[in-house]
């Protein structure tokens, strides 16, 4: 009897764990305490997880013998995905190790490369031996019939190999929640891109086209039939919900500026991208490397000047550059050397809209200024050049070698010049109390909320080609690197299409702190002390503890 009485607690103990155990398999339970909430999902990705009805499989390629840096980002995306599995019971996910799977089927890593999955290549370090270790930072998500392709390394100029993996996992929710968005969307907006006035080959926009085409109906429109029928060509444009005005390089009609201002007063969203100044690199591929740089005539600055914009024909060289890169010699003996080239701005964002949180900076090519001038409308600077740029004056020529001359930085001067502007308001026409150039049958001279963003750069937008094929938008293959163009036009096309959710996730903050590497090695030895010592200290006075309860128990 005395036995059992002892074993009472024990047996409660055991039975309490069992029944935990049991309501543990019928309700799931978890508390965020983090401050920044890291370990609960948004709102809006919660929203686009739930709208797929049916299996969700998702094949995680980061697995198998990972580096440690490449090893925490599985890890957090597996953690990631367990949350995601909390709100829709049918997802399913499996890790998949291309590398390993190659040596038995080795078509494998060529249908992964097809499907833009590239590897990426670690350098480690053990023992003094330097290896190369490749691994695929990628996930796939399947839903019915589609899959889409989840990037889970995120690229950062300049960056260390930790802090890339550091910014890949704050970047993951919004991953994985745009591609979940993605599957789910049945009744997508249309958007209309401007060709007729010598705007961008499609080849050159494909990139950022294919992007938008993931989330949105693509169509090109032309305004040719204004002339003869602007009633019928304001109607047409009209069924799409935003227009893209990629670098026009020929004059618009006063009849198609009409329609394009109506179509703007009536609700649709604008983007244009516009270079005010005729210039290029192909123009300095001559025997003297120099060209004139000449102002541009869109005849868009009345209409621009209405809604509070003036687009200047000028050109921004700053200091804070991208490189360009250059040929020496001839033959055999001939060097590419990548030089620093100031007409080709690297602008880095302020981070303080929806739109530009948490993107890489941006390379701009021969950019103007934009001067915002005061009406109604409210005007966000979205991005400015660095505080050493300055203006300088067109018509003048521009020659290669400027890159041979040390640049001043006092006369790069006052800086901060406004080169992307987002305009929000009630729009009124710019032809209103005007004489317009052409009757429409239902003229508005004023309209509801509406938004435009405007770019003094039209190749932000411009893909470059290898082989006759597009590259990556933001990528330049001659320097290697990689910007952040692509993000942020996606970004300022879902604002203005008030996709704001997904943006919401992009700009979800995760605050990972990370060890001080100085502290780490002046206090390495006094905590390596403490974990050995301690826990061995603890058993020692728990079994002592233990051993005087005993004797004085049965002394008795």
């Amino acid at each position: 009897m005395k036995v059992m009485q002892r074993l009472k607690p024990y047996i409660f103990a055991v039975a309490g764990l069992i029944l935990v155990n049991v309501l543990a398999r019928w309700a799931y339970l978890r508390w965020d305490l983090t401050e920044d909430n890291r370990f609960t999902l948004a709102p809006p990705s919660v929203q686009a997880v739930e709208q797929l009805e049916g299996p969700v499989v998702i094949d995680l390629l980061l697995d198998g013998n990972l580096p440690p840096e490449f090893a925490r980002l599985r890890s957090e995306a597996v953690l990631l995905l367990e949350q995601f599995a909390q709100h829709h019971p049918d997802l399913y996910y499996e890790g998949m190790d291309p590398v390993a799977e190659a040596a038995e089927t080795p078509e494998i890593l060529d249908r992964l490369q097809e499907m833009g999955m590239k590897a990426a290549s670690v350098t480690t370090e053990e023992g003094g031996r330097v290896s190369q270790e490749v691994v695929f930072p990628w996930a796939v998500v399947n839903y019915k019939d589609r899959s889409e392709v989840v990037p889970l390394l995120r690229n950062q100029l300049g960056a260390s190999q930790e802090d890339r993996i550091n910014r890949s996992i704050q970047n993951l929710e919004y991953a994985f929640a745009d591609a979940f968005t993605r599957l789910g969307i049945e009744n997508p907006q249309s958007i209309a891109v401007l060709k007729g006035n010598g705007e961008l080959e499609d080849i050159y926009l494909a990139d950022y086209l294919s992007q938008l085409g993931k989330y949105y109906r693509i169509a090109p429109f032309t305004l040719d039939s204004v002339a003869s029928n602007p009633g019928g060509t304001l109607e047409a444009l009209s069924r799409f919900k935003a227009v893209i005005i990629a670098k026009p390089t020929e004059a618009f009609s006063e009849g198609e500026k009409l329609v394009l201002d109506q179509f703007m007063v009536r609700g649709g969203r604008s983007l244009w991208l516009v270079d005010p100044v005729a210039m290029d690199m192909d123009s300095l591929r001559n025997q003297n490397g120099e060209a004139p740089a000449v102002g541009r005539d869109l005849n868009l600055d009345d209409l621009l000047f209405r809604y509070g914009l003036r687009l200047n024909k000028d050109l921004v060289a700053d200091l804070y550059c991208t490189q360009i890169v250059l040929a020496t010699g001839s033959g055999n003996d001939s060097q590419y050397n990548p030089v620093p080239w100031v007409y080709h701005p690297m602008v880095f964002s302020a981070e303080d809209h929806p739109v530009n949180v948490n993107t890489e900076a941006l390379r701009l090519q021969f950019a103007s200024t934009i001067d915002t001038l005061e009406n109604p409308y409210r005007k966000t600077i979205l991005y400015r050049s660095s505080p050493r740029s300055r203006a300088e004056g067109t018509p003048r020529m521009i020659g290669l070698d400027v890159v041979r001359r040390e640049p001043d930085p006092d006369q790069f001067m006052p800086g901060s010049l406004p080169l992307a502007v987002l305009v929000e308001g009630a729009f009124q026409s710019a032809y209103r109390n005007r004489v317009r150039p052409a009757e429409l049958p239902d003229f508005r001279a004023e309209g509801p909320d509406n938004k435009m963003i405007v770019i003094a750069d039209g190749d932000l937008a411009a893909n470059q080609i290898k082989d006759g094929r597009p590259l990556e938008l933001g990528y330049d293959q001659w320097t290697n690197n990689s910007y952040g163009n692509r993000d942020f036009l996606v970004n300022a096309m879902n604002y203005l299409l008030e996709d704001t959710g997904l943006i919401n996730i992009r700009n979800k903050q995760v605050s990972i702190p990370l060890l001080d590497a100085a502290r780490v090695a002046e206090e390495q030895n006094r905590w390596r002390l403490l974990n050995l010592a301690l826990p061995l200290g603890l058993l020692l006075l728990l079994g002592w503890g233990l051993h005087w309860l005993r004797r004085r128990r049965f002394s008795r």
